[in-house]
């Protein structure tokens, strides 16, 4: 790309990994920890800086440790590429992330940095030093990030491994969200979003029972799900609409559910955000994969793999 006025760094949508089932196989892949946070881009166009998220909304406010640049990039000017993380002992937690990312009013921010101090992922460099630099090759583009940026205790370079599978195995074991896989020989693609980064999730599988759902229109769009405790009490635990469901699928699903309809609740707890939910009989279970539980006892980023033949009352809370 041309150079640009060092006044023009205009926020820009980041390149996005796609979804994986198998690690890539070549020695120009490398493989790097999938941190569980926020994306932010940090941008200092030679007096300020600005930090944006990956759907443009600034969040410069939430995370001023980032914007004293200078503490950790040698830079004249540059854009550079991160996650955003808060551990919690010792790993990152998205929940507390979230509770920096949403904060709104300076002066409550104070007691959010005591409180949830952050590590900002350092993956990758936009621009650099006056000119663009997504044309060249990612192995050269860490090159400069590891010549530009100084590591401090908040400050840090993600690490490059060679051998993904190995690196999968730790993150597993570990409980970590998963891997990305990069092509070192790959340019930066803005707004982009393809097989140049590949990531693989580590994902969770329980069974839950349906004990409602939402429609679209006529056709029912997602399930709302539950699980039993040792009193045989069910607990609404989230809702999904995504998955492995074709649209055929749901219109049989809809079918089907029609005379398992009831008119009392079946969760002994009230589903949060669920406006228009219709009651079933807790008959049907289905195979669920998510990536946790959040703090909330829900499941977060639950999809659907299939429905399947267990009874009920074998889906239990651990």
């Amino acid at each position: 790309m041309k150079d640009a006025n060092r006044m023009d760094l205009k926020p820009v949508i980041p390149f996005e990994p796609i979804k994986a089932d198998k690690i890539p196989v070549g020695d120009h892949w490398i493989a790097q920890v999938k941190w569980d946070g926020v994306r932010v881009l940090t941008y200092f166009d030679g007096s300020n800086v600005q930090l944006f998220n990956r759907k443009l909304n600034e969040r410069t406010l939430q995370f001023p440790e980032l914007a004293d640049i200078k503490r950790y990039c040698s830079a004249s000017t540059v854009i550079l590429d991160g996650e955003v993380i808060a551990l919690e002992k010792g790993k990152p937690s998205f929940h507390n992330v979230m509770k920096r990312d949403r904060v709104r009013q300076p002066d409550k921010l104070p007691r959010a940095m005591r409180e949830t101090p952050i590590i900002y992922m350092i993956f990758d460099i936009l621009f650099f030093n006056g000119n663009w630099v997504v044309d060249l090759p990612l192995n050269q583009r860490q090159r400069i990030l590891g010549e530009t940026i100084k590591s401090h205790d908040d400050i840090q370079l993600i690490e490059n491994f060679d051998d993904a599978h190995s690196l999968f195995d730790v993150v597993t074991a570990q409980d970590l969200e998963g891997i990305v896989c990069k092509d070192l020989t790959s340019k930066y693609g803005i707004k982009g979003k393809d097989r140049r980064w590949q990531k693989l999730k580590n994902y969770h599988d329980l069974i839950a029972v349906v004990g409602g759902v939402t429609y679209r229109g006529d056709i029912v769009n997602a399930v709302l799900l539950g699980l039993y405790d040792q009193e045989g009490r069910l607990w609404y635990i989230g809702h999904a609409g995504t998955g492995k469901l074709t649209m055929a699928d749901w219109r049989d699903f809809t079918e089907y559910i029609k005379p398992l309809t009831i008119r009392e609740r079946p969760f002994i707890n009230k589903p949060e955000r669920i406006k228009s939910g219709i009651w079933l009989k807790p008959t049907i279970t289905v195979k669920i994969r998510f990536i946790e539980w959040t703090e909330g006892h829900t499941l977060r980023q639950p999809s659907i793999q299939s429905f399947v033949k267990i009874p009920p009352e074998e889906c239990r809370l651990e």
